[in-house]
């Protein structure tokens, strides 16, 4: 009796595994995946900007710089963005190699960017920080996808996204509203979990990505409860500061990924 269910189980298994490795099922998801949160992003009401965003819990002002740590705590992403550049350049990656030089050029600029925005805050200065976080959002995803399923992908749409990038904050300085914006930024979040688990990895230290996902998370969750991180830590740090010190910690993790990573063996490069 064992053995009979053995041999009806054996073939719905594999039949499963034949689906499961299909070329065009994989990638089929990813882009219902897209499309269905395109399609969440056009259904839901305009999203305004809140004037209150504005509003930061530690405005220290020291040697002239109002809202000191907000604005020096995006020192970081300088550094480690010069790093990642200096990297690229030095060593260049097989796969992605422009998508990471300048995913790592966007971080660098996001220092600029931020600094201005937090010295003066205001939507005409939040601009300048989005832009660069945009290109350098749309670099990384480009940047993934060609290391995990076809290489070309860098080839074609690493253009289209970086514009794609560019225009979600043109159109919210337009219109007022973030749907597009929020899109690109949260977008590829959501999917890359998806990419990484359909499609086998190319390199080794996958784990760092992982690691900057959570520092993400972390940071996010600290720009939410700004006000209540300052008042808990005594009036010493808010949580926009803490945003953008984990922000750029995992930075640091796709750093990390990149220079101790090695080839997989047995993976070919692309994937169809």
């Amino acid at each position: 009796m064992v053995e009979s269910r053995r041999a009806i189980d054996d073939p719905v298994k594999i039949k499963l595994n034949r689906v499961i490795r299909c070329r065009w099922l994989r990638p089929t998801m990813i882009i219902l995946l897209a499309l269905l949160a395109c399609a969440a992003a056009l259904f839901i009401d305009p999203i305004a900007q809140p004037l209150s965003y504005h509003q930061l819990a530690d405005r220290r002002t020291f040697l002239k710089i109002p809202n000191v740590l907000d604005v020096t705590s995006n020192l970081p992403f300088l550094v480690i963005g010069l790093m990642g550049m200096y990297h690229c350049l030095r060593r260049p990656e097989r796969d992605a190699r422009y998508s990471w030089l300048l995913f790592f050029v966007g971080v660098s600029c996001v220092a600029f960017g931020s600094a201005y925005y937090h010295w003066l805050p205001s939507n005409r200065t939040l601009a300048w920080d989005r832009l660069p976080m945009a290109v350098a959002f749309m670099a990384l995803f480009v940047a993934l996808l060609s290391e995990r399923i076809d290489d070309r992908i860098e080839r074609y749409y690493l253009l289209p996204a970086v514009v794609l990038g560019i225009v979600s904050v043109a159109y919210w300085r337009w219109s007022d509203d973030l749907r597009v914006y929020g899109l690109v930024q949260f977008g590829p979040l959501l999917m890359l979990p998806m990419v990484l688990l359909l499609f086998e990895a190319r390199y080794t230290q996958q784990r760092f990505l992982l690691y900057a996902l959570l520092w993400y998370a972390a940071a996010k969750l600290c720009e939410v409860f700004d006000g209540e991180i300052f008042m808990a830590t005594g009036r010493f740090m808010s949580g926009h500061t803490l945003k953008h010190l984990f922000a750029a910690a995992a930075v640091w993790c796709i750093y990390r990924m990149l220079v101790k990573r090695v080839p997989v063996a047995g993976v070919g490069r692309t994937q169809r």
